[in-house]
């Protein structure tokens, strides 16, 4: 009875399980990024009122106060997916900030930007778990030769809820005629998602109660040798001192430092130096994030492509894609801040600018699935985490450097992104690698020590996996 229940159901999906996964997980962070960014233009509206007549530095502030609570649940996210599964850390994650920021509306009323700044603090814990579990999510359900394409996919889903929270949010304002309406629109998607996901997806193919036989055989078959034993402590001592590991630490903060920067100020910039009114400013300040997610698609494929096809090595594709998309960007935003106020060049050099950092989801973002696919949930906290911690200090940065909103000002804040893109990948560069390492299946042992120890390293073979 189970049996042919379980068959009928998975005749009904013609896309394969793991591509449900993969869209679902993309729209869970369109939502988190609307639900995160949409503030960056209401705050605009906000600030024109009376009663939050906010400075530029207090701005900053709010806008930064959601990291500290998003780097916070990173470590106990990625835990809590290896250990219970990514469905319902993910879930939970993203409804309560749906929740959350169902609430902005009334905080800001009775709150202020105090009140404000509380509430962010609450949203940033519940997002905190969404790339962590996602990325626990992606070791369990996508093959090898799916990953850049499928990672890419997925992680990408930010420029798009980047470009429909500022489009959307602009466009809202207006037609409403009150900064609320974000809220309330994009905090109820993120509960009607909550709904799907709960049907529709599960945490790995074993406890997925429609997947077809021979997808299951398929996924087991390609992610066998990744499978780990429950009883098994986490290696803590090898990932925390595991070079590969902070190299890639590294070009997260570059990218995170260069992207915080544009999704939190270059509303700022628009208005300050192209004096662009507010639905202007979000249409035009969502162009570049259209254009990176092209160019993350398009390159998602074409990594996995030039892997397949053996051109590149996988270690060498993840350091040139990252390369590509930190130096591209650092270049082109210096260059917009010296194009004067002519709106078409400016937003055509950020534009470009963008474009290049779209290569970054097939480079570095997806190396934690190669370093070990058994603690992917943690590396990505530990990575993306410490990342984050760029937008606790990116938007106060430049809302205390911009105090007069002149462009002088700007550039010196784009000086510095294209500093810290240029150092951050050249560690990268030197140190980072996408060998699976021994700690993946650390009860196996460590063939490092064990080529000291003849013996030993009979006895606990090779854990790496040469790539």
């Amino acid at each position: 009875m189970l049996t042919g229940w379980r068959l009928t159901l998975s005749k009904c999906f013609v896309i394969p399980q793991r591509y449900i996964v993969g869209i679902m997980g993309f729209l869970a962070v369109v939502n988190a990024y609307t639900m995160r960014i949409c503030l960056s233009i209401a705050i605009l509206d906000i600030v024109e009122e009376e009663d939050h007549k906010w400075d530029r530095e207090t701005q900053g502030l709010v806008k930064s106060a959601f990291y500290f609570g998003y780097v916070i649940t990173h470590l106990p996210g990625g835990i809590l997916a290896e250990r219970f599964g990514g469905k319902y850390t993910l879930g939970i994650g993203i409804l309560s900030t749906a929740f959350f920021t169902l609430l902005t509306p009334v905080v800001v009323e009775w709150g202020d930007w105090p009140g404000l700044l509380v509430l962010r603090i609450l949203q940033g814990l519940g997002e905190g778990t969404t790339y962590p579990a996602l990325n626990s999510l992606l070791s369990k359900w996508v093959p090898i030769h799916e990953r850049a394409k499928m990672g890419t996919l997925v992680y990408a889903g930010g420029q798009i809820g980047t470009v429909v929270g500022n489009t959307a949010s602009g466009f809202l304002i207006k037609a409403a005629g009150t900064w609320t309406s974000v809220f309330y629109m994009f905090g109820g998607i993120g509960v009607l998602w909550f709904v799907l996901w709960t049907l529709l997806c599960y945490s790995e193919p074993s406890s997925h109660p429609f997947i077809s036989d021979d997808e299951k055989n398929f996924l087991r078959k390609e992610l066998g040798s990744n499978e780990q034993k429950s009883n098994v402590p986490t290696p803590w001592k090898a990932i925390l001192t595991s070079v590969p590991l902070w190299s890639l630490v590294a070009a997260q903060i570059g990218h995170d430092w260069g992207f915080f920067t544009m999704v939190t100020d270059l509303p700022n910039f628009m208005s300050d130096v192209l004096h662009l009114q507010l639905d202007q400013n979000g249409i035009w300040s969502s162009v570049p994030y259209i254009v990176m997610w092209i160019v993350s698609m398009s390159s998602g494929w074409l990594c996995d492509w030039l892997i397949q096809k053996d051109f590149m090595k996988v270690t060498f594709a993840r350091k040139f894609f990252t390369a590509i998309a930190a130096i591209g960007p650092g270049i082109f935003i210096v260059v917009a801040a010296y194009a004067g106020n002519d709106q078409t060049t400016v937003i055509a050099l950020f534009t470009v600018g963008m474009g290049f950092m779209g290569t970054f989801y097939c480079g570095m973002k997806v190396n934690a699935l190669d370093l070990s696919p058994n603690y992917a949930g943690t590396l990505m906290a530990i990575v993306n985490g410490i990342g984050a911690i760029t937008g606790i200090i990116t938007p106060y940065l430049s809302g205390a450097m911009t105090p007069n909103h002149d462009v002088e000002e700007w550039r010196i804040v784009f000086w510095v992104s294209f500093v810290v893109f240029t150092l951050t990948t050249f560690i990268y560069v030197m140190w980072g690698s996408a060998e699976e390492q021994w700690w993946n299946t650390p009860e196996k042992g460590n063939p490092n020590a064990a080529e000291k120890d003849p013996k030993a390293m009979v006895e606990s073979g090779n854990a790496s996996t040469t790539k």
